[in-house]
């Protein structure tokens, strides 16, 4: 499959991606369903929706709004990913290495127990506002708002505040058992639940922060050619920093809002993309959101199918599949 890819021009790549991405959509509106449904069924309820069809109704109230909300969730994380991993050079840049989930989680959890009054703006608010505390100060620690090839105190700096992050979340979680019910589910990292009342905040935050995020691939280009190259070209460093920083906090906010802590879909999926296309970010950032919004679908559609009734959370399965790969490319760097 990989090879195939390879051989593809870009149009086609983006094609045959997005033909797969549909595929495994519109696996998940039937398969592993309690009530058998079809894909004839799938089909003619999107076509010609009928709602005294009790199948119909399983597929647009249920199934259609945790479809989008799983590709969407996949294509912010895995675009953040990639923006992050371009901004600091650091092919282990990630939301979930980087702090920004463990951040995201820490601001979901106090707005659930310690302090409910602060969730009058919305779960979405209280992520961004976690992840962006945690990402300035990864990036704080780890130096890379100075610039430089510290990767390794990157990384450190992301493990050390994640795992900060993490214990207080655990604490509240303990302290406040009664009102931290929900925040469970959500660390889990899952789409099990997700409606369309989900669906409503999460798409304006993506096409924004999508659509922006497309257009900072040159930019992305020119600080991969270093930053006194960067610098020479025109690039304003400092304010190319910040305007990437927040698309990635839009983005992580508004995934981990919708679906909870889904981890290592920003750490893969660039990687995949950067080997079918090489390293014009131009190119990866789009390649990067259809793999990462298939990735998401198709773990959604194994987590169902794993204990069937029952559901494993998406999470699991795309960690299953992430952490040995983070292994991997921690110990190709170091070696």
């Amino acid at each position: 499959m990989k090879s195939f890819l390879q051989k593809l021009p870009f149009l086609g790549q983006c094609i045959a991606l997005s033909f797969l991405l549909c595929v495994f959509a519109w696996l998940s509106l039937f398969t592993w369903s309690i009530i058998p449904i079809s894909g004839t069924q799938a089909l003619s309820a999107l076509t010609s929706p009928n709602p005294n069809n009790i199948a119909h109704r399983i597929i647009l109230d249920l199934r259609l709004p945790r479809v989008l909300i799983a590709g969407t969730v996949g294509a912010c994380l895995a675009v953040a990913g990639a923006i992050m991993q371009g901004l600091t050079r650091n092919p282990l840049a990630s939301p979930s290495v980087l702090g920004v989930n463990a951040g995201a989680a820490l601001g979901m959890a106090t707005v659930s127990t310690v302090a409910p009054w602060l969730g009058v703006f919305g779960t979405s608010v209280a992520a961004i506002i976690g992840g962006a505390i945690t990402w300035s100060l990864v990036m704080i620690l780890g130096t890379a708002w100075r610039g430089g090839n510290e990767h390794g105190r990157l990384v450190l700096a992301g493990v050390a505040i994640s795992a900060l992050c993490a214990a207080l979340t655990k604490a509240m979680i303990m302290l406040y058992e009664d009102q931290a019910v929900g925040v469970m589910t959500w660390l889990a990292g899952s789409v099990a639940d997700a409606r369309w009342n989900d669906w409503q905040p999460l798409w304006p935050m993506a096409l924004f922060g999508l659509s922006a995020a497309f257009l900072v691939g040159p930019t992305l280009n020119l600080l991969n050619l270093g930053e006194d190259s960067a610098r020479s070209l025109g690039v304003k460093l400092g304010l190319v920093r910040m305007i990437c920083s927040v698309l990635v906090l839009i983005l992580v906010g508004a995934a981990l809002s919708a679906a909870g802590a889904i981890a290592f879909v920003g750490l893969l999926v660039p990687h995949i993309a950067r080997a079918l296309t090489g390293q014009d970010y131009r190119k990866i950032l789009p390649l990067t959101a259809i793999m990462g919004a298939t990735l998401v679908v198709l773990a959604d559609i194994v987590s169902r199918a794993i204990i069937f009734p029952m559901e494993t959370p998406a999470g699991a399965i795309i960690a299953l599949i992430g952490a040995p790969f983070f292994i991997y490319m921690v110990r190709s760097k170091t070696s």
